[in-house]
C-alpha cells in the first residue's frame, strides 16, 4: 500500500493522490465480512453453540457474528460444510423441522464439548473494551481526518498533522511490542 501514496507526501500538491490513497485504505476493510477464524475455531464455536440448544445454519452464523461483537461472520460455506463433518464425526445430528435442517449435539457430541480444553472462540477475546470490529472504523476516521487536513489545512497544520500521525503510528508499535 505505501506504493499508493503521493512521491513528494501530502504537501506535494497531489491530493487526488491522498484521496486514492484514502479509498485504497477504506476499501480494504469494507470488503472484509469479518475476520477469517483460525483452524479449528468454526468447529469449536460450532460445537459449544449446539451444547446450548439446537440451531440451524443461520441461527450459527448469527450467534458467532453477535457473540464476536461482528468482528466474525463465518460464511455459509464454511458452517455448512463444518456441521456436515461433524456430523459424519457422529457429533452432530440433524432433523427437518418448518422446511430447515436444525442441529444438535449427539451423545458423543456432548461429550467431545464437555471434555474440550479449549474456550469458545468468542470467550478468549478480551472482556472490556471495543471489540476488534472498532479498529478498522477508527483507522477509517483517522485516514478521513488527514485527508481533511491535507485538503484544506495550512502547510504549518499539515506538517502538524504529519508529526501526529507518526506519532500514533509509534504507539501502535509499542502496543505490540509489550508483554
Amino acid at each position: 500500500m505505501h506504493d499508493s501514496f503521493p512521491a513528494g507526501g501530502f504537501m506535494g500538491g497531489n491530493l487526488d493522490g491522498m484521496w486514492q490513497a484514502v479509498e485504497e485504505f477504506r476499501s480494504r476493510f469494507e470488503k472484509r465480512s469479518g475476520t477469517r477464524a483460525g483452524r479449528g475455531e468454526l468447529r469449536s464455536a460450532v460445537l459449544a453453540l449446539l451444547a446450548e440448544r439446537p440451531m440451524h445454519g443461520y441461527q450459527i452464523i448469527h450467534e458467532i457474528e453477535e457473540r464476536s461483537g461482528g468482528s466474525w461472520k463465518p460464511s455459509a460455506g464454511s458452517v455448512y460444510p463444518t456441521l456436515q463433518l461433524l456430523a459424519d464425526e457422529g457429533l452432530v445430528s440433524s432433523e427437518e423441522s418448518n422446511g430447515r435442517k436444525i442441529y444438535s449435539l449427539t451423545e458423543a457430541g456432548r461429550e467431545e464439548v464437555a471434555s474440550a480444553e479449549t474456550a469458545a472462540p468468542w470467550d478468549s477475546a478480551p472482556a472490556s473494551g471495543p471489540g476488534f470490529a472498532a479498529l478498522p472504523k477508527a483507522g477509517v476516521e483517522l485516514a478521513q481526518a488527514a485527508a481533511q487536513v491535507g485538503r484544506t489545512g495550512t502547510r504549518k497544520q499539515v506538517q502538524e498533522a504529519v508529526t501526529v500521525l507518526e506519532e500514533a503510528r509509534r504507539r501502535l508499535y509499542a502496543i505490540l511490542a509489550q508483554d
